[in-house]
């Protein structure tokens, strides 16, 4: 395998390792939105684990990792579409107050907004 720089993901090991990180990331991702959409309610733990890997995943294309990867920005926002129809039918149901449902849907619509934006700059990106 080829070392390149003395860089945590500078070697080819590294990257091999990275794209597990992500592939498993993304298919959870979306094993999470195919599958039972009881399991992305708030209260579930998908409903608090897709959110984290979202972020993971940006913070990696961020750090110029990971971007190759992802699925398209379409992919990303119907991912959104389908978590979030379920967020707003059940949210109610755990009383929360008006102020943090607010505060929540603003962070969930970001973080699957930063993400699509993030891949789609990517794609766009001029590689010279």
């Amino acid at each position: 395998m080829g070392t390149w720089g003395s860089g945590n993901f500078e070697s080819d090991t590294a990257l091999d390792h990275l794209s597990i990180v992500v592939d498993r990331l993304v298919t959870e991702v979306a094993e999470a939105m195919a599958g039972d959409p009881v399991d992305l309610e708030p209260d579930e733990y998908w409903g608090v684990a897709v959110p984290c890997n979202l972020e993971l995943l940006h913070v990696l294309v961020q750090a110029g990792y990971g971007a190759e990867s992802l699925p398209e920005a379409g992919v990303v926002k119907e991912w959104q579409r389908t978590f979030m129809a379920v967020w707003e039918r059940t949210v109610d149901g755990l009383g929360p107050s008006p102020r943090f449902k607010e505060e929540r849907r603003s962070v969930l619509n970001r973080t699957f907004d930063q993400l699509a934006d993030a891949i789609t700059r990517h794609l766009t990106a001029d590689p010279n």
